[in-house]
């Protein structure tokens, strides 16, 4: 499948598609949310013993072996890998492409920290596992709001099947779902919804922590919430929830699809800067709803009021009135 043209704003390369032979959605639903103890304890075994200043055989290690300063070097890269993958190439098209954003996030936390501690292969290996968990933990995450948004109910009864089907149908016609009404399109409540919940649920979340990274909200992230939306809906198609595998076997194509329209969309619309709009409110709308305050500098501050233009006038003409030489400074 070819490359999608240069993506819509100037953020990074476009998106491209991850083999399937990188695909992973095995584990259970139960496993896809790890502790910060237990990603710094899987990376930990591919963290350099220069850390500690150890030498020697590198054998299986936790986090608890290391100091402060590289415990917090581990998440840290953790989370802006992740940031990477979902802002940049959420279906990388090869290993290639994750290693090389691997090693970036690891030396963006190192410089944070101020510290340099070697990643060795190892550890690269390990922070590539996060590129399907994180695609996961999204699809876990817009299932549930999915269903209540549009309506589906679990049940054995014919006549719910049928609905819960003939919705789903309804929904992927024309792609319906990504309209928050016939005049609204991308302007959908469930889309907010999905940013929020996987990236700003409180003000110590990845696209607050991370902000950079999301403002204003990358294509690659609207395509990727608008792709695990179709994924949630397609578990309806049956009348009765079934588990849809949310991989980039299954569902390159349609991220591409999606990812397309959206170029349509900002071509038609460009002398409104309707897409660029959409984009910066997503991430507005998500950081109030963390309980952060817009990155937006207010002007005011460097305002000038007219009183105190009023009260400067004042002052240069009872300085006339006196016979004194008006002061400049």
């Amino acid at each position: 499948m070819p490359v999608p043209p240069a993506r819509l704003l100037p953020q990074t390369e476009p998106p491209l598609l991850l083999s399937s032979s990188s695909d992973s959605e095995s584990q259970p639903e139960a496993q896809v949310d790890h502790t910060d103890e237990e990603d710094n304890n899987d990376i930990a075994e591919g963290l350099s013993p220069v850390a500690q200043g150890t030498k020697g055989p590198l054998d299986r290690m936790k986090a608890s072996d290391f100091d402060d300063v590289s415990k917090e070097i581990l998440v840290m890269a953790t989370s802006i890998f992740q940031c990477f993958i979902v802002t940049q190439v959420p279906f990388p098209d090869n290993i290639a492409v994750e290693t090389k954003l691997a090693k970036a996030a690891w030396h963006e936390a190192c410089q944070i920290k101020g510290i340099n501690v070697k990643l060795t292969p190892s550890g690269v290996k390990m922070l590539l596992t996060r590129t399907s968990q994180v695609c996961r933990e999204l699809k876990i995450k817009m299932r549930s709001l999915t269903a209540s948004f549009f309506g589906f109910r679990t049940s054995n009864s014919n006549s719910v099947i049928r609905q819960n089907r003939d919705l789903a149908e309804s929904l992927k016609d024309g792609s319906v779902f990504a309209f928050k009404s016939k005049k609204g399109i991308y302007k959908m409540e469930l889309l907010q919804l999905g940013v929020n919940v996987m990236w700003f649920a409180n003000r110590h979340d990845k696209g607050i922590i991370y902000h950079k990274y999301f403002n204003p909200m990358p294509i690659e992230v609207i395509t990727l919430v608008l792709t695990t939306i179709e994924c949630c809906i397609n578990e309806w198609l049956q009348g009765l929830k079934e588990d849809v595998k949310f991989t980039s076997a299954t569902y390159g194509t349609v991220y591409y699809g999606h990812f397309g329209s959206l170029q349509c969309f900002n071509e038609r619309m460009a002398p409104y800067k309707l897409l660029e709009r959409i984009c910066t409110n997503l991430h507005d709308t998500a950081r109030f709803h963390a309980g952060v305050n817009s990155l937006t500098i207010s002007s005011s501050a460097s305002w000038i009021s007219d009183t105190a233009f009023e009260d400067a006038i004042r002052e240069y003409r009872l300085e006339e009135q006196d016979g004194a030489e008006p002061s400049v400074l």
